[in-house]
């Protein structure tokens, strides 16, 4: 069973750092990827970063470009998003979201796409980011 468990989540100022976790289990997938979504109250939910668990490569959106950094963990099979500078605007629930099989076609869907919730098949509860001015 496919598990994705977050943490980190937290209230801080304008111009602070957090490092969310996301550990996963429950599959055995040597590559596959990895991404973090954002979601406001009342707005959709937005791809901020992915990350491919056999290469490394990595996709931020340009919200987050330069202040956010995706890494992920290959022993302990946890996902991290660094933030820093946050803003007010960074404000959400937070997701780690996977797909496991990254089948032909999946990165050229990802590039053309950009970080989409239809791309990926599991998804964990979320934590909470707020960020106050």
């Amino acid at each position: 069973q496919v598990q994705l468990v977050e943490s980190g989540g937290d209230s801080v100022q304008a111009g602070g750092s957090l490092r969310l976790s996301c550990a996963a289990s429950g599959y055995n997938y040597k590559n596959n990827c990895l991404a973090w979504f954002r979601q406001a109250p009342g707005k959709e939910r937005e791809g901020v970063a992915s990350i491919y668990t056999g290469g490394g490569s990595t996709k931020y959106a340009d919200s987050v470009k330069g202040r956010f950094t995706i890494t992920h963990d290959k022993a302990k099979n946890t996902v991290y998003l660094q933030m820093n500078s946050l803003k007010p605007e960074d404000t959400a629930m937070y997701y780690c979201a996977a797909n496991l099989d990254t089948a032909p076609g999946f990165d050229d869907a990802l590039q053309r796409l950009g970080i989409t919730p239809d791309l990926f098949a599991y998804w964990g509860q979320g934590t909470q980011v707020t960020v106050s001015t």
